[in-house]
């Protein structure tokens, strides 16, 4: 069907789905593909069709349901300095061989500021029970980082990647009430929610996708397709699960010639202390922001505390968003100390583990006592 099936996502009828699809599904859906039909307008078998047809093509790098991992595993954005020479081997390292790290990206500043000496950025999640300081200490003797910064996320204000749907914005333009502060706490599982996440997370293949999709992972689940809706629902309330969501292949040149964004930015901000969710609400309202969290950089990065990330087509459009932001920070009578972009440059993106039983079967495969990578 991909042969023959448009699989640009400037398509007039693809760019309509993707608008829903990418970021539109928060929380848990018994039928995902038929509500996104619902909301764009269309049949489902058409948003079916295409779905696979921009998945098959590479349009669309994954489809899967989403989990707010930081309600699961104790996670960290994490700056590495590395030596130049030694960035592309470290790069390699992390996004291939540790499965805990997720987001992979190399970034640069247009200048030399506090921290532009750390140029390898990840996020990395760590299983329950098992320490992260430990965990980034095993990596950074294996990458042979000469520092590293942990930066734990105190509160989440933003986390929705749009691209299509945000394409053409205006600078400044935002929600007309300040965004939800999300506390970032982690939830206690049992064996029965392991069970039901583990199927729950799992991306779809293109011949996965269909009306109804969840029956099958309920069978992988060994449940009833009743009982893994239940326990999926309750996690939804319990703030456990994200969004049901179609993710672009928007760093790479897809195989149509198309690139979905070129420039991504992760904006930060030092703003008063006691401030921080204040500004971080101001900050995550702003509808160009993908992710906005509060974290402290600490004095390698001039003790920002409020951090974010925006895409864009356009360098000069990017920066006119957060002059934008800057502006609406000013007005609203939260002073900014301090600001910087790192620009993302090569960059990788898988889903971080965050199974205890998948740390354990990596410690064997490592070598390492898993009861040394204990808290």
């Amino acid at each position: 069907m991909s042969s023959v099936l448009p699989v640009e996502t400037t398509d007039p009828v693809n760019a309509r789905i993707l608008a829903v699809s990418e970021d539109r599904l928060q929380g848990y859906h018994r039928d995902p593909m038929s509500e996104i039909a619902r909301l764009c307008g269309l049949p489902v078998e058409t948003v079916i069709e295409r779905i696979r047809a921009l998945l098959e093509a590479g349009t669309i790098r994954r489809v899967r349901q989403t989990l707010l991992a930081t309600s699961l595993a104790e996670g960290a954005l994490c700056a590495w300095e590395v030596p130049v020479e030694s960035t592309d081997a470290a790069f390699d390292f992390l996004f291939q061989q540790d499965p805990f790290s997720g987001h992979v990206v190399v970034r640069s500043t247009d200048a030399a500021t506090p921290g532009s000496n750390y140029r390898l950025w990840t996020t990395l999640k760590v299983p329950q029970g098992f320490s992260l300081e430990k965990h980034a200490r095993h990596l950074a003797n294996r990458i042979g980082a000469r520092h590293y910064r942990l930066m734990q996320a105190k509160n989440l204000f933003a986390l929705g990647v749009g691209h299509v749907r945000r394409r053409g914005m205006e600078p400044g333009a935002r929600a007309d009430e300040p965004a939800e502060a999300v506390d970032v706490q982690v939830a206690q599982l049992s064996d029965l929610e392991w069970r039901v996440l583990t199927a729950l997370k799992r991306e779809f293949a293109p011949g996965e996708l269909r009306v109804d999709l969840w029956e099958a992972r309920a069978r992988e689940a060994d449940l009833p397709t009743s009982v893994f809706h239940e326990v999926a629902e309750d996690l939804n309330r319990r703030k456990i699960i994200g969004r049901f969501s179609t993710f672009l292949e928007h760093v790479k040149t897809l195989a149509s010639g198309e690139r979905v964004t070129k420039f991504n930015a992760l904006f930060h901000w030092a703003v008063p202390p006691g401030r921080e969710l204040e500004a971080g609400r101001e900050v995550g309202r702003h509808y160009i922001m993908t992710h906005a969290y509060w974290r402290e950089g600490g004095p390698e990065f001039r003790n920002v505390n409020i951090m974010g990330v925006a895409h864009g087509s356009e360098k000069a459009t990017v920066l006119a968003h957060k002059a934008a932001i800057d502006r609406h920070l000013e007005e609203a009578g939260i002073p900014i100390g301090y600001t910087n972009v790192f620009w993302g440059g090569r960059s990788e993106i898988k889903p971080s583990e965050i199974s205890p039983l998948a740390y354990l079967e990596w410690c064997r495969a490592t070598g390492i006592d898993p009861k040394s990578m204990k808290e």
